[in-house]
């Protein structure tokens, strides 16, 4: 807010349900980048480590077509 205004000014918005939800995905969304270009490396693991075999084992699924991945549109456009 600008040093200059003094007073607020109370409003009353009113939402419908898609509306809500849409405005609720977009702050989520900006929350989860600023989160994630805050904790580079968060996600580092070992080639021995469970999670790392895990992962590997998610990927080769994809790519054989037995899991069904959202895409960015899909999880944020609502």
């Amino acid at each position: 807010m600008s040093g200059n205004v003094t007073a607020t000014q109370k409003s009353k918005v009113t939402l419908s349900v898609q509306q809500l939800e849409k405005l609720i995905r977009k702050v989520v969304h900006e929350e989860l980048l600023e989160f994630a270009s805050r904790r580079q490396g968060i996600l580092e693991w070992h080639e021995e480590s469970p999670l790392h075999e895990d992962m590997v084992n998610i990927s080769e699924r994809r790519k054989k077509g037995e899991l069904k991945f959202h895409t960015h549109e899909e999880v944020w456009s609502g």
